[in-house]
This record gives structure tokens, sequence and C-alpha cells, in this order.
């Protein structure tokens, strides 16, 4: 869903985008380097995509201390004034970019904007997070019995009272000591006067990588941030591994957890990621392509024009174009220029959504038979309205392609997904989700053909799957016990 804003901002109304699912955050972190603030900045940039509820910095600067800025709204707005980035100084800083998925589900306060900042005996340290900690509210829960005090309703803040509890003498040791007691999924980039650390959890589910920026090191959650400050890609954080780096160039590697077979999130390969970001040493562009290869084998159809649903269902689209022999074309056209607007959101406003976002090229479409390629179906909100637009500009069939398999499961590792019984997929068959979408016909890639797309030639290792593909699969490599604790119910062993 849609975040709420404060008051104070204008309608944030993202009609096509609001029946996605969406990550949590991007982190960025850089050391070495002349004013640190203005590449992080330009980091958050590259990752907004990952996040554009709300953003932060941290930098150090030796005759300053620390300093932090919080804003709402998209870094271009936030992190560009002179004004602002004045107030950053140093050569270490992080940042992070946040859409919500934890905490409170009112308006966003600026309290739970990261990074967040602690100060502790042997001094400050400031961290970052990338993904959703399951047992934080039994954590909470504990913590606040011993006397600690949250300043917000962010789970990341819980790995901040656990490193003040810990009774190491060192920051990185504190850390460590911290994400032991943590379950669930984690990128963290932190820092303290003279550090970087980057840490990904045992089951690597979020991404991290480094970066070396002339004399300096960068890790980012994605490498087109990296791209975007001409840093060099050098490699990826391992998962379970804690690299610490120093302003010299020292890299500390670190192994703080028990060793476990790694599972990262395959929806990153589909949907999360920019096209332009390798992950695993694979291009994310031709990966999203060759989906749409797999695809069109799995689910052949005679049809006039292949048409993406911008922008996401672009690779895809033009990887079933090139297999099946369909000609491809841009049936849709995608507004740039919509995302905020101070236009009040009354009805009539509201159930202009999606024809605010898309336009159909009605030239191209009518009479023909239109095969619609899109990376998912969540809620089918958003699909049935785009379906309508198509046949009100005169199509004679519509034919939905889905880049993924159903989304059947929400996520509970850093990901904004509806409770179960609103994912369409979750109470529905693929003949009853055509039917309610009103289309001619409806097909999915199954799932051995996206683990085929991603470069498992034999497809999904049922006895040991090789990705966390939970929200497709009900099969959660790390148990949600929060969750549990609610009521949520498990999917039955077969």
């Amino acid at each position: 869903m849609t975040p709420s804003l404060p008051p104070s901002h204008p309608f944030d109304f993202d009609a096509v985008d609001a029946d996605k699912l969406h990550e949590e955050c991007g982190v960025f972190g850089v050391v070495g380097v002349s004013d640190a603030a203005n590449f992080v900045a330009l980091g958050l940039h590259a990752l907004q995509h990952r996040g554009q509820e709300a953003g932060g910095i941290v930098t150090y600067a030796p005759e300053h201390g620390f300093s932090s800025a919080r804003k709402f709204g998209y870094v271009r707005d936030t992190f560009t004034s002179q004004s602002v980035m004045e107030t950053l100084p140093g050569s270490l800083g992080i940042g992070h970019v946040r859409y919500s998925t934890s905490g409170s589900k009112g308006p966003t306060q600026i309290r739970d904007v990261q990074p967040f900042f602690g100060e502790f005996s042997m001094g400050g340290a400031a961290i970052a997070h990338n993904g959703n900690i399951t047992n934080a509210e039994a954590l909470r829960r504990e913590l606040i019995e011993r006397g600690s005090i949250f300043q917000s309703s962010s789970d990341s803040e819980c790995i901040i009272h656990l490193m003040a509890r810990s009774l190491q003498r060192d920051i990185p040791s504190r850390m460590e000591d911290a994400l032991r007691r943590v379950e669930g999924a984690f990128s963290v980039v932190a820092m303290t006067r003279t550090k970087l650390i980057g840490v990904r959890d045992p089951l690597g589910v979020r991404p991290l990588v480094l970066g070396r920026l002339g004399d300096g090191w960068v890790l980012s959650s994605e490498t087109c941030a990296l791209d975007i400050i001409g840093a060099e890609f050098v490699r990826e954080i391992e998962p379970g591994e804690m690299v610490v780096i120093t302003p010299d160039g020292k890299i500390e590697s670190l192994r703080p957890f028990r060793p476990q077979r790694a599972r990262f999130c395959i929806f990153e390969h589909v949907y999360f990621s920019r096209p332009d970001s390798i992950i695993g040493g694979r291009s994310v562009y031709e990966t999203r392509r060759q989906i749409g290869v797999e695809l069109a084998r799995e689910a052949p159809v005679e049809a006039d024009l292949v048409c993406p649903v911008p922008d996401s269902g672009t690779p895809a689209a033009i990887g079933f174009s090139q297999e099946s022999g369909v000609p491809y074309a841009m049936g849709i056209v995608r507004n740039q220029y919509m995302g905020r607007t101070f236009i009040e959101p009354t009805e009539q406003i509201r159930n202009m959504g999606v024809r605010l976002k898309l336009n159909v090229n009605r030239a191209l479409i009518r009479g023909k038979r239109v095969i619609l390629v899109d990376d998912s179906v969540v809620r089918g909100t958003t699909s049935r309205k785009i379906k309508e637009m198509i046949l009100d500009a005169g199509a004679a069939e519509v034919h939905f392609r889905i880049a993924s398999p159903p989304t059947s499961w929400p996520c509970f590792y850093g990901v904004d997904t509806p409770q179960r019984e609103k994912l369409l997929a979750a109470t529905m068959s693929e003949e009853e989700m055509r039917q309610h979408l009103n289309v001619d016909s409806l097909r999915f890639i199954s799932l051995d053909g996206l683990y085929r797309a991603v470069g498992e030639s034999q497809g999904r290792n049922s006895e040991c799957p090789q990705y966390c593909d939970a929200c497709f699969s009900g099969e959660y490599p790390v148990e949600p016990s929060d969750q549990i604790e609610k009521g949520f119910q498990l999917k039955a062993a077969e």
C-alpha cells in the first residue's frame, strides 16, 4: 500500500505502483573521500527505486563530530540544496532510503527515518538497515523490560539497543553480538568515527556490494549506485560476512554467524533491483529478458503485438517477443512526470488512477490482439484497470503474461506485502484470476521457469531451494516468529 505522509506533504498519488510489491529500503556508505555526503546523496538517488518515502544521511568529521539530516521525500528534492549538504561535512558517511513495511501503520514519523545513531562508551555509531527483523517484537519487549527506551517504531532500532547492552570492547564486536540475536533478513551499512562497516545476514537474502572509488571504498545495495559516482565494482559482500573498512583502505573480513546455505531473494531478479545492476555476476536486464523467453516457451498465444506494462515489464516483453516472433510495441506509454501532485485527492481524481500514470497508444492498439507482459499480479486492481484501458482503445483481445509465478504468500523479509487474504493468488486459481481480470488468457511463468531464467538450468531444487522464493512457494527459510505469534499460519507440509 502507498505509505501515508505527514500533513505537510503533497499528496503522494501513485496509482500504478501502489499495486506492486515494494522493497523496504536501500543503503549506501562511503569512506576515504572528501565530501562524503555528496557521494552518499548520489548513491541514494540511484537507489531511489528501493524507497521513495524518506531518506537520511549521517557523516563524521573530526572537527565537527557526527552530523545527520533526515528528510521526507525524494533525494533529488531534499539532499541537493547547498544549505543541507553543508551541514554534513566529513570523509565518512552512510545513507538510507526508506519505504516502510514494519513499525507504525499510521503517518510516517521523522523519528522512523534511518540511519539510526547511538552514543556508546567507546564512541558513537550509526546504522542503516535493509530488510526485516522477524523476531523484532520479541526483542523489543525484552529490551523494554530491561530498561531500553525506544525512540522509533522501526525494527532496526533493536540493533542499536542490543549493541548498547553488549559487553564487547569495540563497536564492530558489539554489532556482531547484536546481529547474532537478530532473525530475518538484513543488509546493514554502519559507521563509527573511523570505520565503515557492512554486514549481510547468513542467508544473504538482501543484497550488498563493495566498490572502490579512488583511494576510498563504497558499500551499496546495488551496483547501479556505484556507476553513478564512478566507483569500480569489487565484489558482493558474501552471505554471513561482515567487512570493516578503515580510511586508509584496510578491509577486515569477519564471519560472525554459523555458515548456512545462501537463499538470496529471487524477486530481486524479477522486480526490485534496477535492470542496469549486476547480481551474482548476472545482468538483471538479461535475466528479465530471459524470463520473457521462458514465458514465451511455456505460454505461447497467437497475437499481433507484445506490449510491456511499463516500466518493469519491458525486458520480459522484449524476451517474449524475441522468442515468440510476435512484434514488440510500446502500446502503453508511461507519464514520467506524474508522481506527487498537489491536487486534492477527491474520489473523482482517485478514480482517474492508472490513467494519470499510463496512457494507451490507441492508433497502435486498435483492432489488435495484444499480449500484455507485466512483472507480477498482487491484488489485481491495476491489472483490471489496464485491461479496461486496452479494450477501450479498441483492442480485439487482451492476453496477460506475468513474469513471475503467482504471488500467494506475504514476504516478511523487507518487502511491503499485503496480508495473505488480499493477495489475489492466495484465494483464486489461475483460471479464477483470469475470470476476475476478465481477459482472454492469463498465464504466469512457472517457478521452475523462473529458476531457469536466473541461471539454474535444472530448475528449482525442491529439496534445497537455491533462492528465497517464499512469496511464491510459502516456504520460509527463516521462521517469521513474530507473525506466527500473531496467528499467521505457515504452509502445511506436503
